[in-house]
């Protein structure tokens, strides 16, 4: 394998998700799948898909790589699986689902894996376990064709990567609004985050050992602390109280929280209040007056260690129709695991850097496009 301090994803916004690029098979096939760090599992569309989301690039055809292969269901890498099965040709197959009740199957493979690198040539890694997913069903978008799991388990891409990586990445999510802007999700030691505005904060390991747990101490309002819910806890980590996904959109927090944070920001911003038009979002401001934008507040959630995170209105409200900016955090209650979230629009335009090797988290404020 070369040189792999190197390699590099490219990132590019699509619908609020954020997709990566990388090469899948022999010869290689250039793959966007969406970038996630809630779940563990890489899956591509395969051919044949039966009930499958329609998607805009060919699906994934194993029988024309001469890298793939099928795992067996009687062994280790199956049974790391939440969900496995065994197929009248003892293959593993998997059923994998996701907090939005997205679900996908098909049969665990392993494949070489490929990335551009710095070098020019793709650097590349065989036998990577990967999902050929058969059969789909959820919230998927034509440009995905499939989706990378960036998360703490076994079978995600960034524990396969392990030590080559020195345990380490990082990514730069731009405005999901700058379609056409691109950043890169970096690997190893080229996923240091070492700017001087840069904060750090521990990472918790907590139960699924997917999720990426931090400790969120409290939410402010133009410097103004609103407590967190008596204390905010989310299942699965004694200290940890919030999740960070690159593969959820909205931030999500529990009710008290939520209902102290919107009290604030009534009082603080002088706005007409409106409803949202679709429903989804409880706290809404209509800005077609003059300067309206320049009404609404830092919020800053400081997580332990120091780390105070600011979320200017990019980060914190979303536009829900012509000239309606909601405030794009809603309740973990409304979900089944009622799980507090860290979500992408929250976290556009910073660097964030995760460093599994000394579980540490840091976050840069930058212009990611």
């Amino acid at each position: 394998m070369d040189d792999a301090s190197n390699f590099y994803s490219e990132i590019t916004p699509n619908s609020y998700e954020y997709l990566m690029s990388f090469y899948l098979g022999t010869p290689a096939n250039k793959i966007l799948a969406i970038a996630d760090t809630g779940s563990d599992l890489i899956w591509v569309q395969c051919v044949p898909c039966k009930e499958c989301y329609p998607q805009r690039a060919p699906l994934f055809d194993p029988q024309s790589s001469s890298s793939y292969k099928t795992i067996a269901c009687n062994t280790d890498s199956c049974s790391i699986l939440p969900q496995s099965s065994c197929d009248s040709s003892s293959q593993c197959n998997y059923q994998y689902g996701y907090g939005d009740k997205s679900i996908v199957e098909g049969i665990l493979s392993t494949e070489t894996i490929g990335f551009d690198s710095t070098g020019g040539r793709p650097v590349q890694i065989p036998t990577t376990l990967f999902g050929c997913t058969h059969q789909s069903n959820g919230t998927f978008d034509k440009n995905d064709a499939g989706l990378v799991g960036l998360g703490g388990g076994k079978l995600s891409l960034i524990r396969q990567l392990g030590s080559t990586i020195g345990n380490k990445f990082s990514y730069c999510l731009p405005s999901s609004t700058q379609t056409s802007a691109t950043s890169q999700l970096n690997f190893g030691s080229n996923a240091v985050v070492s700017s001087s505005n840069a904060v750090t904060t521990p990472l918790i390991s907590g139960s699924p050992d997917t999720f990426y747990f931090l400790n969120l101490e409290h939410i402010s309002v133009a410097g103004k602390i609103i407590a967190v819910g008596k204390p905010m806890q989310t299942k699965g980590s004694a200290q940890g109280n919030i999740i960070i996904d690159s593969g959820t959109t909205l931030t999500l927090i529990d009710d008290n929280t939520l209902q102290a944070l919107e009290s604030n920001l009534k009082s603080s911003i002088s706005l007409p209040q409106v409803k949202d038009p679709n429903d989804v979002f409880n706290l809404c401001f209509d800005v077609s007056g003059t300067g309206a934008s320049t009404q609404f507040p830092e919020i800053t959630f400081q997580f332990s260690g120091g780390a105070s995170v600011a979320l200017q209105q990019p980060n914190a409200f979303v536009e829900a129709g012509q000239n309606i900016l909601c405030l794009a955090i809603i309740s973990s209650g409304s979900i089944a695991d009622s799980i507090n979230i860290f979500g992408n629009i929250a976290q556009q335009n910073f660097h964030i850097g995760y460093d599994l090797a000394s579980m540490q988290l840091t976050f840069a404020p930058t212009n990611c496009a």
